[in-house]
């Protein structure tokens, strides 16, 4: 029997990313942020969250993607990340989120070598969901040389629906 994971799946720039549902806390409708002076291009600010100040990441900004305006179907994810030796609450802000799906772990494909540089170092590997590939998202990887705001601490895109 092959073995599956359950991801979130979330659009960002017409493509599908996945984040294992085990570091996924919750989904939040856009809210207005609260901006942090001097803070890196790619964090957006903080958003506070039953009492908990979480920091925001732009995953547009974060992958060298261009920023665009918030539609009714972006979201904040609230994650878990894996920072240092524990993790750390986050926020990303995403074009919008698809679902939770089940992908076949012994499908996840390495990220292709082409002979160039290609920044793919946030990735763990490239999925299938029916016809669609679903890039997997490595958020130690992803966050690993970036200093944010340490959040509370635990042991716009046509191809998206609203």
């Amino acid at each position: 029997m092959a073995a599956t994971s359950q991801y979130l799946t979330l659009g960002l720039a017409g493509e599908t990313f996945g984040i294992s549902i085990r570091n996924v806390r919750e989904i939040l409708d856009m809210r207005p942020i609260s901006r942090l002076p001097h803070a890196p291009n790619f964090l957006l600010g903080m958003i506070d969250v039953r009492g908990a100040g979480y920091p925001i990441v732009d995953l547009r900004t974060k992958l060298g993607l261009p920023s665009v305006a918030a539609t009714e179907a972006t979201r904040i994810i609230i994650l878990d990340v894996p920072m240092k030796d524990r993790l750390v609450g986050v926020g990303f802000v995403a074009d919008c989120v698809f679902e939770v799906t089940d992908i076949d772990e012994q499908a996840i494909e390495p990220i292709p070598e082409v002979g160039g540089k290609w920044q793919s170092d946030y990735a763990a590997g490239i999925g299938r969901k029916g016809e669609k590939f679903v890039v997997i998202f490595d958020l130690a990887k992803l966050m690993a040389n970036d200093e944010i705001p340490e959040g509370r601490n635990t042991a716009a895109d046509s191809s998206c629906a609203a």
